[in-house]
């Protein structure tokens, strides 16, 4: 059993809210720690991730300094949305993960608007 936190709790009341809204839409699932961001376009029907991006990457590791700024989060979400894309994705619904939605969690979702994700 999972340990209860603030965060976990908080996890759990937004899953429950986007449970009520999904109608069939994947959901675009943000996870940041101190120093990465990642990102993953799920599928809750079939249970696979459909499209995945994080700080962790080899080609983002070589061009970027750090994982942890907001020029981090604006790239994982421009290519987390290129990637849904191409694998026939295009509305999905934004899933926080307990975080506030400012900072590097909202630049995420921008970029990903941006790059052709409607939510």
């Amino acid at each position: 059993m999972a340990k209860v936190t603030p965060l976990n709790l908080r996890k759990a009341r937004v899953r429950k809210a986007l449970a009520e809204r999904l109608n069939g839409r994947p959901r675009l699932s943000v996870h940041r720690s101190s120093k990465n961001i990642y990102a993953q376009v799920i599928d809750d029907a079939k249970g696979v991730t459909v499209a995945f991006a994080s700080t962790m990457e080899k080609d983002f590791k070589a061009g970027k300094k750090t994982g942890a700024d907001k020029a981090a989060a604006e790239a994982i979400g421009k290519l987390v949305a290129e990637r849904a894309i191409k694998a026939g994705i295009k509305d999905v619904v934004f899933d926080r993960g307990g975080y506030i939605y400012h900072g590097r969690i909202k630049a995420l979702a921008d970029a990903a608007r941006s790059g052709g994700l409607n939510f």
